[in-house]
């Protein structure tokens, strides 16, 4: 990273530091922007298609039928773009403890930001969203990965940068805070998220997001932690009453355009053009989401309709029916000790949603056997229809 690389309209200063490379150091929010009715129309958009999932998911008697599939999504999607090649399926059979076929680390790094996100959705009822939440969730994230050297849950004591496989720091894309500067602007970041100000919410969320990208105050997982921090921000925020927008989707599908806005904000002060993007991922997302979860809907009540044309059809069956859109793949132990019921009786249920075309088994053993309900997998993976 060289000084030139950052024009005068960046919105930090550039350092050198002893070890005589260059750091970049951004100023704390919020920066000046000139008023855009551009931006104020995007913006409007953004908070509608966000207040339209925000009903639809409202007006649901259960709507934790679908928060639990869009979180599963959202963890996929953002791991993703880190490098994992983890699927929704490698995730169903790992949470049914049946080993995918993708690296198990890969796995665990999913099922790891499932437990962060979740970890953060409940912490929030009873801390403010605060540096020690952030740390909290980083620490679910890098739980059980061999990265002790990685201080899980703490914030870096040593240097990290961005840049192509094999960079040093002295040719790194992006070089951070050092770590002498590394709390000060961690201070102020917390301060803005309890800060009053006129700027539309999802404005906001972007200029947040982009300013914990740049302070990058963990040695690994920053890029995940500063995205499930969006949703446990709208869900504070009473934008969402729980996880519906996946918009890692919309980051990973322009994975590109993503890292570059954010690099071009840090080196030209190009807020404008980031908002934008931002705003548009926002809008994108929430009416796929309404659209991905009229599809879901439809499936739950043929699959539910399928079971109650049967003389023998009982709630058990129903309520096995519902816990399928929360992890699409069983196994018959696992599903007995979650719901209080006989291996025998799930057994009994499990042979009946096959019969039905609900369930299909996956694993080709014919012990600790593993039933996949491919149709809401399907659903959960379809491309982006926005």
């Amino acid at each position: 990273m060289q000084p030139s690389d950052f024009g005068p309209t960046a919105p930090g200063r550039i350092a050198r530091t002893a070890g005589d490379y260059w750091v970049y150091i951004p100023h704390p929010l919020p920066p000046s922007l000139d008023a855009d009715w551009a931006i104020t129309t995007l913006a409007a958009e953004a908070h509608a298609a966000l207040g339209e999932l925000s009903g639809l998911m409202r007006s649901l008697p259960n709507p934790h039928i679908l928060f639990a599939p869009f979180l599963r999504r959202e963890a996929v999607l953002s791991s993703r773009i880190e490098g994992t090649q983890a699927s929704l399926g490698d995730l169903a059979l790992h949470e049914a403890d049946s080993p995918g076929a993708v690296r198990p680390s890969d796995v665990r790094e999913v099922a790891n930001y499932v437990a962060a996100l979740e970890h953060g959705l409940l912490r929030r009822q009873e801390l403010p969203i605060c540096l020690r939440l952030i740390r909290e969730m980083h620490g679910k994230l890098m739980e059980g990965l061999s990265a002790e050297h990685l201080t899980p849950g703490e914030f870096r004591r040593s240097q990290n940068w961005i840049g192509r496989p094999g960079s040093t720091l002295a040719d790194a894309t992006y070089v951070p805070p050092p770590t002498a500067e590394l709390m000060p602007a961690l201070d102020a970041f917390e301060r803005y998220l309890h800060q009053d100000t006129d700027l539309p919410p999802v404005v906001r969320l972007a200029l947040i997001h982009y300013q914990f990208e740049a302070i990058h105050p963990f040695l690994d997982g920053n890029g995940r932690i500063g995205r499930l921090l969006i949703l446990v921000l709208l869900v504070d925020w009473g934008l969402l009453p729980g996880s519906a927008l996946v918009l890692s989707a919309y980051f990973e599908r322009t994975r590109s355009n993503y890292y570059a806005h954010l690099l071009a904000v840090s080196q030209r002060g190009a807020w404008r053009a980031w908002i934008v993007y931002f705003l548009q991922g926002i809008a994108d997302e929430s009416r796929d989401a309404i659209r991905r979860s009229g599809r879901l809907l439809a499936l739950r009540e043929d699959y539910r309709e399928r079971v109650q044309r049967e003389s023998r059809a009982s709630g058990t069956a129903l309520r096995l029916v519902d816990a399928l859109f929360e992890s699409p793949a069983l196994s018959i132990p696992r599903t007995a000790a979650t719901h209080g019921l006989t291996q025998r009786t799930v057994q009994l249920h499990v042979a009946r949603l096959e019969e039905l075309g609900i369930l299909k088994e996956s694993s080709g053993r014919r012990r600790n056997r593993i039933f996949v309900a491919q149709g809401i997998l399907d659903i959960l993976a379809a491309d982006n229809e926005a």
